[in-house]
């Protein structure tokens, strides 16, 4: 029990600071090579936050936890809505001026029901997998598309701007590249060997597993993201951290098990947890786009995603 709860934290640990190393080199490579701090915002930074993620399903689909692969998506996006927006925006009010963002939204929505749609009968095939990846591919074409071809200022792009690392040697840049490509996956495989380890002492199953221990491990990124951000000012990054993050999550990372470990998935995955995700991605769509002029998260809406995350923990660990 000792070493897998070390395992945990040592993976953990070394997942966040690898992915946040991977996520600098790439922007500081990118900038170097003239791209817009936009189109960086959108893809290399928000892939970035979701490597974790991805190198985690890809550990767990090879060990042949597809289940567990499966819940670390579902769960981790649950989690950045309720738990990473709650407790940044008990911080202070959360406002969205961003006109990208109220784009990226409602294509957020979209993506999670082309998932569900995908997975309701309880599968996962590898053809599946494939047009979950080829969808977003098709995604990433469109954000280029409309980084390289918008012209208007946007708060989110000066946001973007200032976050991007500058002045970084491009050979600095690349090391940084290969030393995240090196640690993520090593790291990966420790988190997910200490987190399997604990939670089938205390009798999970391995959705469970990736809905909550290793979810919310993954979703930490986000959280340091988010409460920077808002500590800057810097509202609509925030925001488009999460946003972004489920995107790739439920395009990209929910492929990797189709491809990888293709198969029957747990019914509770397309059932409950699946209208989870899709309650609280609708939840956020309507409190950001219909929050009146000011489109504002506050305090309080903080406090009811923390009360929907807490809630559904309970009713996880219950489950079992």
């Amino acid at each position: 029990m000792l070493f897998n709860i070390l395992m945990l934290i040592a993976g953990l640990g070394v997942l966040v600071w690898s992915a946040d190393r991977f996520v600098y080199g790439a922007a500081a490579f990118a900038r170097n090579l003239g791209l817009p701090p936009m189109l960086i915002g959108l893809t290399i930074v928000a892939m970035g936050s979701s490597a974790p993620e991805m190198f985690v399903a890809a550990t767990a689909s090879m060990e042949g936890m597809s289940n567990t692969a499966v819940g670390n998506v579902l769960g981790s996006n649950v989690a950045n809505i309720t738990l990473i927006l709650g407790i940044t925006a008990l911080l202070g009010a959360i406002s969205v001026s961003s006109q990208t963002l109220k784009r990226e939204i409602p294509l957020m929505l979209a993506a999670t029901v082309l998932a569900g749609y995908l997975i309701h009968d309880g599968m996962l095939t590898r053809l599946e997998g494939g047009i979950l990846l080829v969808a977003f591919f098709a995604l990433m074409g469109y954000f280029i598309w409309q980084a390289m071809r918008n012209k208007q200022i946007d708060p989110l792009s000066d946001e973007s701007d200032a976050e991007i690392p500058k002045n970084v040697p491009t050979l600095h840049a690349i090391i940084w590249i290969i030393v995240g490509m090196i640690l993520l996956p090593l790291s990966a495989d420790w988190m997910v060997t200490g987190a399997v380890g604990i939670a089938k002492t205390f009798g999970l199953s391995d959705l469970v597993i990736g809905l909550t221990i290793i979810a919310v491990g993954t979703s930490l990124p986000e959280l340091a993201a988010c409460i920077a951000g808002v500590l800057k000012k810097e509202d609509d990054l925030a925001i488009g951290n999460i946003v972004g993050s489920n995107l790739f999550n439920i395009l990209a990372v929910l492929a990797i098990p189709g491809l990888i470990a293709p198969g029957e998935i747990d019914a509770h995955a397309s059932s409950r947890d699946f209208y989870m995700v899709l309650g609280t991605s609708t939840a956020l769509a309507v409190l950001v786009l219909s929050s009146g002029a000011k489109k504002q998260l506050t305090r309080w809406h903080g406090a009811i995603l923390l009360v929907v995350f807490i809630a559904y923990q309970i009713v996880l660990f219950q489950s079992q």
